[in-house]
C-alpha cells in the first residue's frame, strides 16, 4: 500500500476559514474540492432543479394523468436497499399526491432474476395495472417493457444506470444518464430519480389545480427514505447527492424517520438522534439489502413502509436476523474465495490483473458481497460467480477499482467472446453477469486479457489518498462527533488521516483484530486494526480514522487504522 497526503489548496482552506468554517473542516473540504461556503449549503432550494432531468415533465403529466382516471399503478422494483427505499418512495410519494391504487412487485433475485423481464410483466399484468413504474431498474429492459405494452400497460422507467445500445420502447424514460439529458448529478441514486419524479409529478399537479402551494403534499418526509438509499448505493457523494443525504439525515435526528427506519436503527443497535451517514452504509442498508439476498425485498419494503411501530420492529428484527445469517454464508464464502485467489497467486507471485472466483456450493445473493471483500484484500477487480437457478449458467457478480470501467470491460468481452455472456449490466465500479457455464474458464481469460491492457503497475498499486497528520489539539471526542456529523461517502472520502508513530504495544483481540497502544505526537492514543492479525513494527506510518469508545461511562478517543505504507 502506498499512502498519499491529499493536496489542500491553500486558498480554498483560508477563504472557507474566513467564512466560519472549523480550520481542520475548512483543510478537509478543501482537499476534497470545496472552494466556498456557498458549495456547503445543503438547503433544499439549492438542490438541482427538475426541468433539468430528461423525462421527468412527461413523467409528471403520465402520472397525473393516471391518478386523474383513478389508474391500477405497480411499481417494480430492484431487490437491493437502492430498490427498496426508492419503492417506499414511490409508494408512499404517489398515495401522498392522490392515487388510490398503488401497489409493488420485486422480483425474486435467484428465480426471476434482474429487472423488468417479460415474466415479470406477465406477472404484473395479471394482478391488474395500468401503468408501470419501475425503479431503480428499467433501463435495460428492451423485451420487459416491449411484452408489458403488447398487454396494453403504459411504462414509466425510472432508473440511474448505464444505458445498453438500444433504449427501451418506454412511454417515457426517466435516467441522468439517457442520451440527451442535462441532468448534472450523474450519479443520483435510484430513489435520487424517483424523489425527482415526485417534484415534478406535484408541480404538474398544482398547476392542474389540485392543491395550492400553501396545503400541498410535503414530499421532504421521505428524504429520510432517500438519504439511506443514496448512501447504501454507494454512488458518488456530489454536491446534489450531499444535500440529499443531509436533509435525509438532519429529520431523522430530530425524530422525523418513518417508523421502519426508527426500528432499523433501534434492531442495529445504532441511536437515531445521533444519525451518520455511516450508519446508512454499514448498519441499516447491510440489513435491508440481506432480504434480497437471502429472502424476499418484500420483507425490507414493507419494513420502510409500515406505520405501525409495532409492526416495523417485528419487521426490523427480522431483517436483522436475516442478515446475522447472511454474515455466516459470507464468512465461510470469503475464507473459500480467498483461498482459491492464494492459488490463483502462488506465494509470493502477485495475483494475476483481475481476478475470477467460482464454487458449485456459492450462493447467488452472496457473490457481490465476497467479491468486495475479494477487490479490497487484493486490490482487483473481482468476479465471483455461483450457480445460476437457470440451468447451464452461472451468476456472478463484480467489484472493480479506479481505473477499469467493469462495465465496459464486460461490453468489449461480449463483442471478443460472443455467445459468453448471456446478460450483463451495471457500472463503472460494480456489475453483475451471467455467463454460460461451459464457457466460464473463456470469460475468466477473456477478463484477465482486458485487465492486462488497461491497468499498469500504478493501477495495480493499492494507494490510499490521506488527510495527512491530525493536529494533536483535535484528538478530542468532541472533534470525533463533529466530522461524524458531516456527510462523507463515495466521492468524498471520510477524513483519514496519516503519520508516523510509535507502536508502544499490540495484541491479537476476536483472533483478527489488533489492539494497539500507540504514541501519536508524544501522547498515548489506543488504536483498533480490524481484520489485521500481523503484527506491527515499532515505529509505522498509519493511515487511521479518528473515531471513540466508551469505557466506564466515558468516551475515548481512538484511531482505527485503515492501512500502513509499505504494508497492507
Amino acid at each position: 500500500m502506498k499512502i498519499r497526503p491529499r493536496d489542500v489548496p491553500p486558498r480554498a482552506a483560508w477563504a472557507l476559514e474566513q467564512a466560519g468554517v472549523h480550520p481542520l473542516l475548512a483543510r478537509l473540504y478543501a482537499a476534497r474540492g470545496i472552494r466556498s461556503h456557498e458549495e456547503l449549503d445543503d438547503g433544499l432550494a439549492r438542490l438541482l432543479p427538475t426541468d433539468t432531468l430528461r423525462g421527468a415533465d412527461a413523467a409528471a403529466r403520465l402520472l397525473a394523468d393516471a391518478i386523474a382516471r383513478d389508474a391500477r399503478i405497480c411499481i417494480v422494483a430492484d431487490y437491493d436497499c437502492d430498490g427498496a427505499t426508492a419503492c417506499a418512495v414511490a409508494v408512499r410519494g404517489l398515495r401522498l399526491l392522490g392515487a388510490r391504487s398503488v401497489r409493488y412487485l420485486v422480483p425474486d433475485r435467484v428465480v426471476d432474476g434482474y429487472g423488468l423481464t417479460p415474466q415479470i410483466a406477465e406477472r404484473v399484468h395479471a394482478g391488474g395495472c395500468d401503468l408501470l413504474v419501475t425503479v431503480d431498474n428499467g433501463i435495460a429492459s428492451v423485451e420487459g417493457v416491449a411484452r408489458a405494452r403488447a398487454l396494453g400497460m403504459a411504462v414509466l422507467v425510472t432508473d440511474h444506470h448505464l444505458p445498453g445500445p438500444a433504449l427501451p420502447a418506454a412511454e417515457v424514460l426517466v435516467n441522468p444518464n439517457q442520451p440527451g439529458c442535462a441532468f448534472e448529478s450523474k450519479s443520483i441514486a435510484g430513489v435520487g430519480v424517483m424523489f425527482y419524479v415526485l417534484i415534478a409529478l406535484r408541480a404538474e399537479l398544482r398547476a392542474r389545480g389540485a392543491f395550492g402551494a400553501a396545503a400541498q403534499p410535503r414530499l421532504d418526509a421521505l428524504l429520510p427514505l432517500v438519504a439511506l438509499g443514496t448512501v447504501a448505493d454507494v454512488v458518488r457523494l456530489d454536491a446534489n447527492n450531499r444535500r440529499l443525504v443531509a436533509q435525509g439525515l438532519r429529520r431523522i435526528r430530530a425524530g422525523h424517520a418513518q417508523p421502519g427506519l426508527a426500528a432499523l436503527f433501534e434492531a442495529a443497535g445504532r441511536r437515531a438522534a445521533q444519525a451518520t451517514a455511516f450508519d446508512f452504509g454499514f448498519a441499516l442498508g447491510p440489513r435491508l439489502n440481506a432480504a434480497g439476498r437471502l429472502a424476499d425485498m418484500t420483507l425490507g419494503i414493507e419494513c420502510l413502509l409500515a406505520d405501525d411501530p409495532g409492526r416495523a420492529a417485528e419487521l426490523a428484527r427480522t431483517l436483522d436476523a436475516i442478515n446475522r445469517e447472511r454474515r455466516g454464508i459470507e464468512g465461510e464464502m470469503r475464507e473459500q474465495a480467498l483461498a482459491v485467489a492464494a492459488a490463483l497467486c502462488g506465494p509470493d507471485a502477485a495475483p494475476p490483473p483481475a481476478l475470477c472466483v467460482y464454487d458449485p456450493g456459492f450462493h447467488e445473493g452472496v457473490v457481490g458481497i465476497v467479491a468486495s471483500r475479494l477487490k479490497d484484500r487484493l486490490h482487483r477487480p473481482a468476479f465471483v460467480f455461483a450457480p445460476a437457478h437457470e440451468g447451464g449458467a452461472l451468476k456472478g457478480s463484480g467489484r472493480s477499482i479506479p481505473g477499469f470501467h467493469l462495465r465496459d470491460a464486460l461490453d468489449l468481452l461480449t463483442k471478443r467472446h460472443p455467445g459468453v455472456l448471456l446478460r450483463f449490466g451495471g457500472h463503472a465500479m460494480a456489475a453483475g453477469c451471467t455467463v454460460a457455464a461451459d464457457r466460464w474458464p473463456e470469460f475468466d481469460a477473456g477478463l484477465r486479457a482486458i485487465a492486462a491492457e488497461w491497468l499498469d503497475e500504478a493501477a495495480l498499486t493499492r494507494r490510499l489518498d490521506t488527510d495527512g497528520p491530525l493536529p494533536p489539539e483535535y484528538r478530542r471526542a468532541d472533534m470525533v462527533d463533529a466530522l461524524e456529523r458531516e456527510v462523507w461517502g463515495q466521492g468524498f472520502a471520510p477524513p483519514t488521516f496519516s503519520e508516523e508513530v510509535e507502536v508502544l504495544s499490540q495484541r491479537l483481540v476476536g483472533e483478527r483484530h489488533l489492539a494497539l497502544k500507540l504514541r501519536h505526537q508524544g501522547q498515548p492514543v489506543d488504536g483498533i486494526w480490524f481484520g489485521r492479525a500481523e503484527p506491527l513494527p515499532d515505529r509505522a506510518v498509519l493511515a487511521f480514522r479518528l473515531g471513540a469508545d466508551e469505557w466506564q461511562g466515558q468516551r475515548r478517543v481512538r484511531f482505527v487504522v485503515e492501512g500502513m505504507d509499505g504494508g497492507g
